[in-house]
Parts: C-alpha cells; sequence; structure tokens
C-alpha cells in the first residue's frame, strides 16, 4: 500500500470517528428542555377541548409528570390511593379534567358517556382519569366519581352502542363503524376499570375489544391497521395517526395487565398484544420509513404529507415496547424520528432561548407541533398546525424516551449507527471531510 493510500485510510478512520463522536454528542444534546416541555404542554391544555383531546391530554399528564399513576409504572397497579407529594401537582392536570367531567355530568347513575358526544368511544378515553379521581377520594367525592365510571362501562356494553356482528364496539353512536382511533379510548379503559374494580372478565373484554377491532382493520399485506370500515364514509386508507392510536392502545392494555394481579392468568392475552403491536412496527418501519425521517399521513401513499404528529405517537410506542418487554429492534428508526422532530435548524445548540422553538422545522415559535392531520378530515394537514392531539403525541414521545434513558437505553449502539441520523453542524463538516476524500480517492 502505498503512503498516500495510507494516509488517506487514516483520515477516513478518524473522520469516521469524529462522526461518530458528533453523532452521540448531538444524540445527547436533542433533548427538549422543560421550558419547552412546559409550551408544549400549555398548548395541549389550551387547546383540548373535545372529548378525545381531554383523554390524550389527561394519558400524556399521567405518563411525564404523574409516573406512579401512570399504566407504565412498575410499582404495579393499583397505584397508592393516598396521593404522595410528589406526585400532586402532576397529578392536578388529570384531577381538574375528571372535575370538568363531574361538574358537566347530570345526576343519576343510568348507563351514559361521561361526555355527550357523536361518538360512542372517545368519551371513554376520559375514563382513567375518572377512576383514578375516585380511586384517591379527590375532593371527597369518591362515590360520585364512581358512579360516573361505572356508567361509562355500563354504556359501552349497553344497546345504546351499536356493536359489529362480531361483538367490537362502535366508534360511532349513529352507525356501526369500527375505527382504529378506539383502541386508544375504549380498551385502556376497560383494562384500567376491571383492575380497580378486581373484575377479571372486564379486563379480559379490554382484550376482546382489541382483538375484534384488528380483526375488522388489519391489512392483510401490510399487517397495518386500516383507519375505519363498516358504515358510510368508511376510510379503508392505512392512516399513520390511526396505526399509533392502535399501538399505543395496546401497549396501555398491555401494560395494565403486565403490572396487576391478573398477569400470570393472561400471559397468552400479553404475548398477542405484544405480537399485534410489533406486526404494526414491522408495517411501518419495514416498509414504509425512509431517509426524511417521517412517515406520510397515510403510510402507503407518499403523495400524502410528512406527518409530524403520527410519526411522534409512532417513535413512542417503540421505546414504550422496549421498556415494557425488551422489543428494541426499531429503536434506531424511533431515535431518527425523535432527533428529527426535536433539533432546531440550525442544529443542537443553536436555540438559544430554552423556553421557546425558535427556528425549528416541526414546531411554531410558541410550541405546536407542525405538519399534522386534520381531525375534521384526516387526509389534509391542519392550515393552522394547531392539533391539541399533536400536542399530546409530542408529550408522549418526550415521556416514552425519557423511561426509555432510565431503563438504561436498550437498543441505542443501534440507534447511534443508524443511517439517516442527523448529526448537526459538527458531523455535517466530517461529512463534508468525508466527500471530500472520497473525491480523492
Amino acid at each position: 500500500m502505498n503512503p498516500r493510500t495510507t494516509n488517506i485510510l487514516q483520515v477516513l478512520l478518524s473522520t469516521l470517528l469524529a462522526l461518530s463522536y458528533f453523532a452521540a454528542q448531538d444524540a445527547r444534546a436533542q433533548e427538549l428542555t422543560d421550558g419547552q416541555v412546559f409550551l408544549i404542554s400549555t398548548r395541549l391544555a389550551e387547546g383540548a377541548q373535545r372529548s378525545w383531546e381531554l383523554g390524550a391530554r389527561a394519558q400524556a399528564a399521567l405518563e411525564l409528570n404523574a409516573t406512579r399513576y401512570s399504566v407504565y409504572s412498575k410499582a404495579g397497579l393499583p397505584p397508592p390511593q393516598r396521593v404522595p407529594s410528589d406526585m400532586a401537582l402532576g397529578l392536578e392536570p388529570v384531577f381538574n379534567i375528571a372535575r370538568r367531567v363531574l361538574d358537566q355530568r347530570p345526576g343519576g347513575s343510568d348507563p351514559r358517556p361521561l361526555i355527550s358526544d357523536s361518538s360512542s368511544a372517545d368519551p371513554a378515553s376520559l375514563g382513567i382519569a375518572v377512576v383514578l379521581a375516585n380511586w384517591t377520594n379527590l375532593d371527597n367525592n369518591a362515590d360520585r366519581y364512581a358512579s360516573a365510571a361505572t356508567s361509562q362501562a355500563e354504556y359501552l356494553f349497553s344497546t345504546q352502542v351499536p356493536k359489529s356482528d362480531t361483538g367490537a364496539i362502535s366508534h360511532r353512536g349513529a352507525e356501526v363503524q369500527i375505527w382504529s382511533d378506539s383502541t386508544f379510548m375504549v380498551p385502556p379503559f376497560l383494562a384500567y376499570y376491571g383492575v380497580i374494580t378486581r373484575n377479571q372478565d372486564i379486563v379480559r373484554e379490554a382484550f376482546n375489544q382489541v382483538r375484534l377491532y384488528r380483526d375488522h382493520l388489519r391489512d392483510g399485506d401490510t399487517g397495518l391497521w386500516k383507519h375505519s370500515v363498516l358504515g358510510n364514509n368508511s376510510d379503508p386508507g392505512l392512516w399513520a395517526t390511526g396505526n399509533g392510536w392502535a399501538a399505543a392502545g395496546m401497549l396501555r392494555v398491555f401494560a395494565t395487565i403486565e403490572h396487576s394481579e391478573y398477569k400470570d392468568g393472561l400471559g397468552s392475552e400479553l404475548n398477542e398484544l405484544k405480537n399485534w403491536v410489533n406486526e404494526i412496527h414491522r408495517g411501518v418501519y419495514d416498509r414504509f420509513f425512509d431517509g426524511e425521517n417521517l412517515v406520510h399521513n397515510y403510510l402507503n401513499d407518499d403523495r400524502t404529507f410528512r406527518d409530524a404528529a403520527a410519526t411522534a405517537l409512532i417513535a413512542s410506542t417503540v421505546y414504550r415496547a422496549s421498556t415494557l418487554y425488551d422489543e428494541h429492534r426499531y429503536i434506531p428508526q424511533a431515535q431518527r424520528s425523535r432527533l428529527t422532530l426535536f433539533t432546531p435548524n440550525g442544529g443542537p445548540g443553536s436555540n438559544s432561548d430554552g423556553s421557546r422553538f425558535n427556528d425549528y422545522e416541526y414546531f411554531t415559535t410558541d410550541g405546536w407541533l407542525r405538519p399534522v392531520s386534520n381531525p375534521a378530515s384526516v387526509g389534509d394537514a391542519l392550515d393552522n398546525g394547531r392539533s391539541p392531539e399533536a400536542q399530546a403525541f409530542a408529550v408522549m414521545l418526550h415521556a416514552a424516551w425519557k423511561d426509555w434513558v432510565f431503563e438504561g437505553e436498550k437498543g441505542k449502539d443501534g440507534a447511534s449507527s443508524a443511517l439517516g441520523l442527523r448529526v448537526g453542524a459538527a458531523g455535517a463538516w466530517a461529512l463534508a471531510v468525508l466527500a471530500g476524500i472520497a473525491v480523492l480517492v
């Protein structure tokens, strides 16, 4: 080997090592500040008004700041009835939502949704907040919260709510229609309600509803879920957010069972839930994930816009799968998505104001995630980019990542070496040197 070639190879090796170092440094630096998370959460609180938005906000708050009361807590279920002092502030948004539900709810114990809604499924997303209010005797109103939660559960099983021929609870109240979204709204509530009331039949029914939804919605070619089937104006497309709703809902049911007294008796159900989440991850990341690091609004249609919200929600479920049952295969892709979403255009450290988002491609300055799907017309991007559910997804991604870091960052070696990692200005310099070497060789 001649001296010139040797020198080139030495420079190449040094540059690769430098690139690896800078990529690792960037990965550590691309973390939202507390001020930025607070800003995202503030926008979420301002925007959340509809039932599923409030339910998503409650779940995000539990995952971020009231972790002992999240189903992802490995301390087990049920949680403490007496709220520890270090959890009180974090639970306040959840309890305020429960208070709002109770304030708007008429008296009586007949089966009815927690909030009046054209959807028969969305109000159930508020159920865990109400169950927690009962469990902790919020405002000395335990009985009223218990009545509200029981009424919601009975409503789902009542003849007021349409069911498919196989017994799947309809997302719509006016006709039978099965949506992927329902997987986040209904089964997690049923599982949690069953654990708190010590009713294994209801816990099992939570799993059964997931199974029925999957039977209706699963696309045989990809393993991904269609958005909605049956009824009028159904949407058989592979909507990215719908697959995120489904994966996140299944993981919440898994975590609820896994951390409850029913774990041993529902082992086969836990294995099925794992397999079904992994199936969605395979469909997303093996088929429809590329160097842009954001998924398309409809996963199999590259004519649709790249959706930051769906990307965040799906990535959050990858971190949850890692910490719940040691599935780390898609951590590299989740890391790429997180780094892309949470990095300023100028690279790590270029945002001088840690309480805002100055020069971020995927956030407005005042903290709204963008671009995101329009809940009223899911095929379109939201014109003003202000989606409360998208804010909740950003919080869930940050919270899931923090838990993954706390658990030891399993799978990180694959993530740091994965192609497509945004490496910032220093890493870009190293890439430029590599390009120059390639020309010389």
